[in-house]
């Protein structure tokens, strides 16, 4: 998957917008002004998602491509590598997980005025 792929992906989510809050090269995915989704435009070979922390690690674990995220709290975000041989379904997961923790963290009267926020799934393709 490449940083095109990605992008696209994350902006087909619902009230999804892409942001550069810290500087010119760090891009930003949020869901409603909260962050799911970084990557340095000058190294894009990288994407951090958010994660639940026992999945984290045992993602971790589980695949090499898929480290703690540099400069983010590790025990909720993980770094994936985009140039290792995980499928793209697998890191469309990863960036559907990513989205899911950060809608599950809001307000319940936010996801009722927002019930779009609810149609995504990790399970789906």
């Amino acid at each position: 998957m490449n940083i095109e792929t990605v992008r696209d992906y994350c902006l087909s989510l619902p009230l999804t917008s892409e942001t550069f809050p810290f500087d010119e090269t760090t891009l930003v995915f949020k869901v409603m002004d909260k962050m799911f989704l970084l990557t340095d435009l000058e190294h894009n070979d990288t994407i951090s998602v958010k994660c639940d922390p026992d999945r984290a690690i045992d993602l971790r674990e589980r695949h090499a491509e898929i480290d703690g995220a540099y400069h983010m709290n590790k025990r909720y975000w993980n770094q994936i590598d985009l140039s290792g041989s995980l499928p793209d379904h697998f890191t469309k997961r990863m960036i559907r997980h990513s989205y899911m923790e950060v809608v599950k963290k809001m307000t319940k009267k936010t996801r009722t005025e927002h019930p779009e926020l609810m149609t995504v799934s990790e399970e789906q393709e």
